[in-house]
């Protein structure tokens, strides 16, 4: 049995395709920092010598937390709201909550980061690892 496609079947797949495109949405956006960042020593001058336990790396659309109660996180959207800040929103899940993280992301410096979460207010300051 031979399948012959008329053009208004392809047209028709061609919708549907673009339909499933748009409800499945785009891939998630590369984070506006990348490396590790240390939760240690703040307000020292460059990046931090060592990074310690405690840090958050970011690398592509993932960003991994070992100061926290969630360790990974999968990027949703950044978006630029300033010349240095972004807003970005994340999902998580952590076997017994699915969630999203909002937070702007502000650049202080080549070395110096602060994420300052809308639930809670709560402002997390990091520094570059070296």
């Amino acid at each position: 049995m031979r399948f012959l496609m008329t053009p208004l079947m392809a047209g028709l797949c061609a919708a549907g395709l673009l339909v499933g495109l748009a409800v499945t949405g785009a891939d998630a956006a590369s984070y506006p920092v990348s490396g590790r960042w240390t939760y240690n020593d703040f307000s020292g001058a460059g990046p931090a010598r060592q990074c310690g336990a405690k840090f958050m790396e970011f690398r592509g659309d993932v960003r991994s937390d070992t100061g926290g109660g969630v360790s990974q996180y999968h990027n949703v959207s950044v978006t630029r709201t300033g010349a240095s800040s972004f807003r970005v929103v994340d999902d998580f899940f952590n076997v017994q909550i699915r969630g999203k993280a909002i937070y702007t992301l502000r650049i202080i410096d080549q070395d110096h980061i602060e994420l300052h979460l809308d639930q809670g207010g709560r402002t997390i300051r990091l520094r570059r690892c070296a």
